[in-house]
């Protein structure tokens, strides 16, 4: 069970690299990598379609795994877009609350993770 939540976590923070930073890579390494990680080939079909060895397509795909990773960890905006995502999630509870109860404390954390989502708005156009 653990383990599969562990691949499951990797298939999810490739897609969400991929779709951040995909468009830095080459249109060839780009076809190859949505073929292995994407389209769920195996090494050998992709070698054989693009006439190469499986080891140039394993090389290609453990090679645009680090590049963007390399890019997340220059531009952090896949973790950025995470923080984002995670606060405006508790806006989204916190207004459901204050519907339901009028609290203004409500408000006053809804007000302050604005505030937040801004800064990191700000930060990310430095």
């Amino acid at each position: 069970m653990i383990a599969q939540v562990i691949v499951l976590e990797r298939i999810v923070k490739r897609t969400l690299l991929y779709d951040f930073y995909g468009e830095l890579l080459t249109e060839h390494q780009k076809q190859i990598y949505e073929d292995v990680v994407f389209n769920d080939l195996t090494i050998s079909e992709v070698a054989k379609e693009q006439g190469t060895s499986r080891q140039s397509v394993h090389d290609m795909v453990k090679r645009c795994d680090k590049l963007l990773e390399e890019y997340e960890q220059k531009l952090k905006l896949l973790d950025k877009f995470l923080k984002t995502r995670e606060k405006v999630e508790e806006i989204h509870r916190l207004t459901q609350a204050f519907l339901q109860s009028g609290e203004l404390g409500h408000i006053r954390r809804i007000e302050e993770l604005s505030r937040q989502i801004g800064e990191l708005e700000l930060r990310s156009q430095e």
